[in-house]
């Protein structure tokens, strides 16, 4: 599905014909996670994961051009099943809201990305709506493999 630029916001949905708890599962579990976040392309090393409220999220984004790029997340909120909410500390800015909705027996993924300010929405837009699209493409090849 295609994205929806808001007032400095992106919103990616994606449906899955997968139930709700395996894509949660592939949130929180960091093997899972590590598979898929990012864009084509990416690779990731876990510094840190901790899944929890307050916890810190470190890693390393490999690019496929040999550029690293270091990532600190914060886990504000986490209702299993339903929400998960992260803050991207590092630059730039956002906050990430994942929504997962039950569609009986398949699922609804609502991917909020809330930038600070209209300078940073404006400077990352261009790349970030393909980019994430890209991220759940990589997430639904993981819940394919199982």
């Amino acid at each position: 599905m295609a994205a929806i630029l808001g007032e400095n916001e992106i919103v990616s949905t994606r449906e899955f014909d997968f139930a709700r708890e395996r894509v949660f599962e592939a949130w929180v579990n960091p093997e899972l996670l590590k598979r898929w976040w990012g864009p084509n392309g990416f690779t990731n090393t876990f510094h840190e994961c901790e899944i929890k409220p307050v916890g810190n999220w470190r890693f390393t984004m490999h690019g496929p051009n040999g550029v690293d790029y270091e990532n600190h997340n914060v886990f504000e909120e986490i209702v299993p099943l339903e929400r998960i909410v992260l803050r991207h500390t590092s630059n730039p800015e956002f906050q990430l809201t994942a929504i997962f909705e039950d569609l009986d027996g398949r699922s609804r993924l609502t991917f909020r990305q809330l930038f600070k300010d209209k300078k940073t929405f404006e400077a990352v837009k261009a790349y970030a709506v393909d980019g994430n699209e890209q991220n759940l493409d990589r997430l639904s090849l993981v819940l394919l493999e199982g």
